[in-house]
């Protein structure tokens, strides 16, 4: 808090579009408990025109980005557009409002997921595949609408999001019911990587590059320890006192959300290599750490 205050003058005025999701709350919530002021940018701000959102941002210091259309559903074409358009339409307003300032934020914060690099790996930012899949596309031309922000010589950072783990939202709320009835299990092989990040450690992150004016550019933002859907299936069973005997068929998965299901099926091994290098600690560094912090009173 004191390396804040000082480099921000005492007082920090914070945007954040999508304030209202599962990590925009955790966030939101983080930055009033130390008296921030926090300015919600919604759907209508986007609408109203760049100059409606230039006054909404005007004065703030930090801008977080966190819009965009849940990526689990039926990639049809018109849902690609949305997708599209609420991720990098978002993100071009965004940069342009703020390069539009006569007193500019000092620093930017958008997000994308690891879904821009190829199954498999393992991946860091400085040795990787890029995905040429309609999700690795997406989230490169993301980074790319908001590294433009650093033409305007604001401080851009870029968090690559792994699964987020939080008792209250995300994927892990949606697991839980099958699990708690001992009906969960593993998807497909159960082979495929399961990159994930304690929603705990991914608010500790942005406060981490908050003070930390030399970070810039691209962060993997997943959990150091690397492990399967299998060995998250049998963690989370084992953590709920739950057995977890069935298996998810590709198929079936296939059949309700065509190209989406892939997001499931498939999976990346991401390292967090520059946020390491950096001096960020982790302090959910396992899966059975992670889950029983969450979950140990809902057994």
């Amino acid at each position: 808090m004191q390396i804040i205050t000082v480099v921000y003058g005492g007082f920090m005025k914070i945007a954040v579009s999508g304030a209202t999701g599962f990590v925009g709350k955790h966030l939101a919530d983080s930055f009033k408990s130390k008296g921030f002021e926090i300015v919600q940018l919604d759907r209508s701000d986007f609408e109203s025109g760049s100059e409606n959102l230039q006054k909404k941002i005007e004065g703030a210091q930090v801008v977080i980005n966190l819009a965009g259309a849940p990526i689990i559903g039926r990639w049809t074409g018109p849902y690609k557009k949305i997708l599209y358009s609420s991720r990098i339409n978002t993100t071009d307003m965004l940069v342009n409002a703020m390069s539009g300032l006569d007193k500019k934020p000092e620093l930017f914060i958008s997000t994308s997921a690891v879904g821009v690099y190829e199954k498999g790996g393992p991946h860091t930012e400085k040795k990787y595949s890029y995905s040429n899949e309609f999700l690795g596309r997406l989230a490169l031309d993301w980074e790319k609408a908001a590294l433009k922000a650093q033409n305007a010589g604001i401080r851009t950072v870029i968090f690559r999001f792994g699964v987020v783990l939080g008792k209250d939202g995300g994927a892990l709320a949606q697991m839980l019911h099958p699990f708690k009835f001992g009906l969960g299990g593993k998807i497909g092989s159960g082979e495929q990587p399961f990159p994930w990040v304690h929603i705990k450690d991914l608010v500790s992150a942005y406060w981490f590059v908050i003070e930390n004016q030399k970070t810039e550019g691209v962060y993997n933002l997943t959990a150091p320890e690397n492990i399967t859907n299998k060995i998250f299936t049998e963690t989370l069973a084992g953590v709920l006192m739950r057995p977890a005997f069935f298996t998810v068929p590709e198929f079936i998965l296939r059949l309700k959300y065509g190209d989406g299901a892939k997001v499931l099926i498939e999976g990346q091994d991401v390292r967090p290599e520059r946020l390491l290098e950096a001096g960020f600690q982790f302090r959910f560094k396992t899966i059975s750490y992670a889950l029983t912090d969450l979950l140990e009173k809902q057994r």
